[in-house]
């Protein structure tokens, strides 16, 4: 861990009038800065590294990985937002992904501070530039606890955004199959 992010979390607590001496608080800015240094690790990492290899396949048709759970911290507050991510992916060649490896890329890009609108694009666009998939279509349904807590919007609000990539972006057959694939067109 480095020792600037101890002192920082330290700063802002005693900022904030915490006191850091109280029994339960000693070790508090330790496992804040530890916390948060797992919570960013994706910022070093990429989507290829994520992907890793494909499996041949005779299938030829698109492929949907739906209800890939992931929790990201929002940039705008660093205040937690999580839930669930939809994808689905036209294959080049017959290659397909292990399934694990969909669930290892959401979390590359959920591990970095970030907005919901660029982690939908960055899954898509690292789909198609480095999985090398033909088009990708992905769909984050996300609640973020910044607004819940300051009161902005009722418990039950959730956030959707959706990206198209590649064969999937214009209007057409595949895209309506694709839609069908994320819970239909008129949830989006």
């Amino acid at each position: 861990m480095k020792e600037q992010t101890l002192d920082g979390v330290r700063q802002l607590l005693e900022g904030l009038g915490i006191d850091l001496k109280a029994q339960a608080m000693t070790d508090t800015p330790k496992r804040v800065a530890t916390l948060f240094e797992s919570l960013f690790s994706g910022r070093n990492r990429s989507g290829k590294e994520a992907l890793g290899d494909v499996y041949p396949t005779e299938h030829t048709g698109l492929v949907s990985v739906n209800h890939i759970p992931f929790y990201s911290i929002c940039e705008h507050h660093l205040m937690p937002f999580y839930g669930k991510v939809h994808i689905v992916y036209q294959p080049r060649d017959g290659k397909v992904f292990g399934l694990g490896r969909l669930k290892a890329l959401v979390d590359v890009f959920a591990k970095r501070p970030q907005l919901q609108e660029r982690f939908t694009h960055d899954i898509a666009t690292s789909l198609v530039e480095d999985g090398h998939v033909l088009g990708a279509m992905v769909m984050v349904e996300a609640t973020h606890l910044c607004m819940l807590m300051k009161g902005e919007v009722a418990q039950e609000t959730v956030a959707r955004t959706i990206v198209a990539t590649g064969v999937l972006e214009p209007l057409g057959t595949l895209r309506e199959e694709a839609l069908v694939l994320l819970g239909g067109n008129d949830r989006v």
